[in-house]
């Protein structure tokens, strides 16, 4: 009896072992690489997957978006300029059976591929580039590492530069930089102002030149407007020229 039980209890092991190796699930998201005697026979999921214990075996692979942070770079701008820069690159597997059969670890060979194209191009872009034109440099950046890592499976969506660090005193030149092209600015528009106004006033004097009573009547209503205003007393010299033409207005009124 007592070798009845432990036969039954032996085989009961067995098949919890075999159930327990042939049985796999797998998430929405995942895929599973089947290998059947070291051989590449299938891709399955998701659901419920059947192996035959010990002569398959199966390697998850997860095809949600991998956020890859591409740690801080050394780069030397082609103008000279030593900076630091991070980015973020966004990618997925398309392909898990060359995901797993193209490359050891695609993790990190996409960190490393990230990492060496970041170097290779963004030294060739000068610091303004670098600061200004951050959209084209993370596109060629996506599209060198997309090329690299195609054929592995592995689609890299997006590429994005983080942070740009430069040094101390790089960082006061450009803020004298940017102090003397706004103070460049300033008298720009400051001089084109006074050749606007001396164009107008230049226009102004042709006309008054053309009938000199003009001139008599603009002072007579910037007398009105500040008599109208303030309650003082305002001595206004009038010109000789101004009396002569009333009486030559009262003459012509006389002949008449």
């Amino acid at each position: 009896m007592a070798v009845a039980i432990g036969i039954a209890v032996v085989v009961i092991l067995f098949l919890l072992f075999f159930l327990g190796s042939a049985i796999r699930v797998l998430r929405e998201y995942e895929r599973g690489v089947i290998f059947r005697l070291g051989r590449l026979i299938a891709q399955k999921g998701p659901g419920l997957i059947l192996l035959i214990p010990v002569i398959d075996r199966m390697v998850r692979v997860d095809l949600r978006t991998v956020t890859l942070n591409v740690p801080p770079q050394e780069v030397i701008t082609r103008d000279n300029v030593p900076t630091r820069v991070n980015a973020v690159a966004y990618f997925r597997v398309i392909d898990p059976n060359r995901a797993i059969t193209e490359v050891e670890n695609f993790l990190l060979a996409t960190s490393q591929i990230s990492q060496t194209a970041m170097r290779s191009v963004l030294g060739k872009a000068e610091l303004d580039q670098l600061l200004a034109e951050r959209e084209r440099l993370n596109e060629d950046l996506q599209k060198i590492i997309d090329e690299q890592t195609e054929p592995w499976g592995i689609k890299v969506t997006t590429v994005e530069i983080k942070d740009v660090e430069i040094p101390e005193q790089m960082q006061r030149a450009m803020a004298r930089q940017a102090e003397a092209e706004r103070e460049r600015r300033a008298k720009i528009i400051s001089a084109e102002g006074e050749f606007q106004a001396a164009e107008k006033l230049s226009q102004a004097a042709d006309i008054i030149s053309k009938n000199p009573a003009t001139l008599q009547l603009r002072y007579l209503q910037t007398l009105l407007e500040m008599g109208a205003n303030q309650n003082t007393t305002i001595v206004f010299p009038v010109p000789i020229e101004f009396m002569d033409a009333f009486q030559s207005m009262r003459a012509r009124s006389g002949g008449a």
